[in-house]
């Protein structure tokens, strides 16, 4: 299941995109809910439910799309993690708790064959 995904834009014009986005995905009910000034910004249609970024690139960076996929236990990050690296990934974040983005967000992150970054993550929601 797709959890978020982020676009980079250049550091210069991340206030103008981000702008653009809010005017056009208003009837979508989208929000700014999340701001990292300089950095990046989370758009949702819920507070809670933050499915868009838009991240600032430096110079000279090339550009990428970032996907993450929810699922529902440690074991799935970690496995996603052993095998995006054994078919040619690249580590861009060993498994692990994530706190800067909540308490229980356990995710692992692999730069796809041609530098995309892909991230799976267990939110460690309570299963009912």
């Amino acid at each position: 299941m797709l959890d978020h995904i982020g676009i980079s834009v250049p550091a210069d014009r991340l206030e103008e995109v981000t702008n653009w986005y809010l005017a056009a995905l208003a009837p979508l009910g989208y929000n700014k809910w999340k701001d990292f000034p300089g950095f990046a910004v989370g758009l949702g249609a819920e507070k809670y439910s933050v499915d868009f970024w838009i991240g600032a690139k430096a110079e000279g960076q090339v550009a990428a799309t970032h996907v993450a996929f929810r699922c529902s236990d440690r074991l799935s990050v970690d496995r996603f993690h052993e095998e995006g690296v054994k078919a040619g990934g690249k580590c861009n974040g060993t498994p692990g708790l994530r706190h800067q983005y909540h308490a229980k967000y356990y995710a692992a992150f692999v730069y796809d064959p041609v530098g995309n970054n892909v991230e799976v993550v267990d939110h460690g929601a309570p299963r009912g």
